[in-house]
């Protein structure tokens, strides 16, 4: 080794006495480049030798690649350079100007300011199974449309002497069927190939969130974290604490409280007492429904997540496909069946049946979905002493009787799927499931659709149908309507129950 090498290599780091250990296998001419590269300050991230039959091979793997250009000049190009550095001997030669930008007036450079969207925004993340977890949060768009980001696992024990960690690549699912606007929904499931934490000695859970090229910087996302003794593998397993689980799409808007009212303790009554609601506050729980859902926030019947900080990234449809997937992913293993519609729909059960044996029909299906019955949003029967007064006492659900019967169009559909066995979700379905889906028609359960009817704040009945023409085809804005009053027993019914379970509410105007 020269003696400027060992000048220069003397007390510095581990990977410049690896460069000097190594040092006696490389030709003078290298050796003198290497004198340069280190008196310049370049930091060389690993020498290897790798040794053959007849003598020894060295490759450097460094910030700048050495190449030889002749024989005596080496050239180093870094991973991105804007110029290379050309050595003769051991001498750096200032690099000549590129002759073909002469024709140039000047070169320009680009100035990011402010903040471009993120490379990942974590909502949550939770574990599915003794081996996998599933993470859930917004991605930019743009850069999962036309990049190629990708995501690292990585389980590290809390026993810091364990040789356990583990490593796994995690699988995306986009699951907002392109939906999304400057961020995207993104799904990222970690499967690791052996148990991790099983043992209850807890662990945390690192996702590592990669752009897909060398100009962005990782992201290390602190993902799940358990205590020692937390892991649990009965939860995994039925029985579910309850039957029936509903997951809400975001609230916003002026959302009628009286409206909520109804919905809940219709709902309450159809699922039965194992049955819990979800829902998430975009903005539209202001204190008035506050109040209508308090009773049963006390009665542990339902539950609300304060989710208004999603107005920060501008998803689609205030990020409810965020939602109904962090819903899912943290009530997972809470129910035999969860549910996916919105506030101004109503499940409609056959008369006669109860909800576990509309079910039973699809006992054997992963996820199911039920037709929509579309609703006039105003018109309502008018009767003789018929006023807006006495109007006001009934349910909307009673008042508003009119179906749209204009035949030959799709109507959207909601579901109920196995969490249990689903990967990611979407408002209508699952497209990411183990198991069968059944599409069926005419079966037992509907949902009885009332369109905008929550953010509408005044009486819902706005137009009006004579007694006479109660069986004819009604006609309102160029749609067909005609009578269907099958929700009104279900109204009394739930009123009752709303008596029994949480006492006598006001009607809230």
């Amino acid at each position: 080794m020269s003696l400027e090498l060992a000048k220069i290599f003397k007390g510095k780091d581990r990977d410049h006495m690896r460069l000097w250990n190594f040092s006696r296998y490389l030709d003078p001419k290298m050796k003198a480049m290497l004198t340069t590269m280190a008196a310049f300050g370049l930091m060389v991230l690993l020498l290897q030798a790798a040794y053959s039959g007849k003598g020894c091979t060295c490759k450097l793997l460094h910030l700048y690649q050495p190449t030889k250009t002749s024989s005596s000049r080496y050239e180093l190009k870094a991973k991105n350079p804007t110029e290379a550095l050309t050595f003769q001997g051991s001498k750096l030669i200032k690099p000549q100007a590129d002759q073909g930008r002469a024709v140039y007036a000047e070169e320009r450079h680009l100035e990011p300011h402010g903040l471009a969207a993120y490379l990942f925004v974590h909502m949550g993340s939770y574990r599915g199974g003794p081996r996998t977890f599933a993470t859930v949060g917004l991605a930019s768009k743009p850069l999962h449309v036309f990049g190629k980001p990708y995501f690292i696992c990585k389980w590290i024990p809390s026993d810091a002497g364990s040789n356990a960690t583990a490593k796994a690549k995690g699988r995306t699912i986009l699951p907002d069927w392109g939906y999304g606007r400057a961020y995207t929904v993104v799904v990222v499931n970690c499967t690791f190939k052996k148990d991790v934490g099983a043992d209850g000695g807890g662990g945390e859970l690192i996702v590592h969130a990669h752009h897909g090229d060398s100009y962005g910087e990782p992201a290390h996302i602190h993902a799940l974290k358990e205590a020692p003794g937390q892991y649990n593998a009965s939860v995994f397993d039925p029985p579910y604490p309850y039957d029936y689980l509903y997951c809400g799409s975001p609230l916003y808007g002026e959302i009628n409280p009286q409206r909520i009212r109804e919905w809940m303790a219709y709902h309450a009554k159809i699922f039965g007492p194992k049955s819990h609601f979800v829902f998430y506050d975009s903005g539209g729980i202001h204190p008035d429904v506050q109040k209508v859902l308090e009773p049963w926030v006390k009665a542990r019947r339902v539950t609300i997540h304060d989710i208004r900080e999603q107005a920060r990234y501008d998803g689609y449809y205030y990020n409810q496909f965020l939602i109904v997937n962090d819903c899912l992913h943290r009530y997972r293993f809470m129910a035999d069946w969860t549910f996916y519609f919105d506030v101004d729909e109503y499940i409609y059960i056959s008369p006669g049946i109860s909800l576990a044996e509309a079910l039973m029909d699809v006992a054997n299906y992963t996820q199911f979905t039920f037709e929509q019955m579309p609703m006039s949003k105003m018109l309502c029967l008018a009767a003789e002493n018929t006023t807006i007064s006495n109007l006001s006492n009934d349910w909307g659900v009673e008042k508003l009787v009119f179906r749209n019967v204009k035949g030959g169009v799709r109507l959207d559909r909601k579901y109920a799927i196995r969490a249990r066995n689903a990967f990611a979700t979407g408002v209508h379905m699952s497209e990411n499931i183990v198991g069968g889906t059944t599409h069926s028609k005419g079966s037992k359960i509907k949902y009885y659709h009332y369109h905008n009817t929550i953010t509408y704040n005044g009486e819902v009945c706005r137009k009006f149908v004579s007694p006479q023409n109660k069986t004819r085809i009604i006609w309102l804005d160029e749609q067909p309507y005609k009578y269907d009053g099958s929700m009104i027993p279900f109204a009394a019914e739930a009123k009752e129950f709303e008596l029994q379970q949480i006492g006598r509410q006001p009607l809230v105007s």
